[in-house]
């Protein structure tokens, strides 16, 4: 059996970094944030000691998971603004509220950086609290407000609709979301209808 190469080595090293973070996002809602590195190692079958390696405490590894997550959401969002140009401003919004159930419904490290915001980064020490806020405020809400063009409260009410039916797919373990009744849902709470 041939050694690995060093492009083999750093590959397997990505592949493990991500699998320790998306056990990590998901045992978060499993156990309300209250998980530690054994909870992470044990659902994602790795050792104690291989999840300790790349994260030697919580702290490091939830601070690891709202920055992917952070990263997914704000390409997300870019990529949305590219694309909804050219429809009226309620088709765009229809769209993003899709774009973001369907992000969340796969990636919960996405849903968790909006999960965490309706909650103020409560569950982050209190020195990190607010540099989330700050980044989400910045490079998520207020893009989406000018986007939106949204004067009033109306998109935090979207992101409540949003979010709160999004956490039924991840605390009661329910396998797909009806994205297309949640997005009108949430588009409800704009429209005011």
């Amino acid at each position: 059996m041939c050694p690995r190469t060093k492009e083999q080595n750093e590959l397997i090293r990505l592949q493990r970094r991500e699998q320790i973070l998306d056990f990590a996002a998901r045992a978060y809602f499993r156990t309300g944030g209250s998980f530690d590195i054994r909870d992470v190692a044990r659902e994602a079958e790795l050792g104690y000691g291989t999840v300790y390696h790349y994260y030697p405490n919580r702290h490091l590894l939830i601070e690891e998971v709202l920055a992917s997550g952070f990263e997914r959401c704000e390409q997300a969002l870019a990529e949305w603004s590219n694309l909804s140009r050219s429809t009226s401003d309620n088709r765009q919004l229809l769209t993003y509220c899709k774009m973001l159930l369907r992000l969340w419904q796969s990636d919960a490290r996405a849903y968790l950086v909006y999960k965490m915001a309706t909650e103020h980064y409560s569950g982050l020490p209190e020195k990190d609290q607010h540099p989330a806020r700050r980044r989400f405020l910045e490079r998520l809400y207020l893009p989406l407000k000018s986007i939106a063009q949204s004067e009033d409260d109306s998109i935090d009410y979207m992101l409540a609709v949003l979010v709160g039916c999004c956490s039924v797919h991840y605390y009661a373990g329910t396998s797909e979301l009806d994205v297309d009744r949640i997005a009108q849902l949430a588009m409800q709470a704009i429209t005011k209808e």
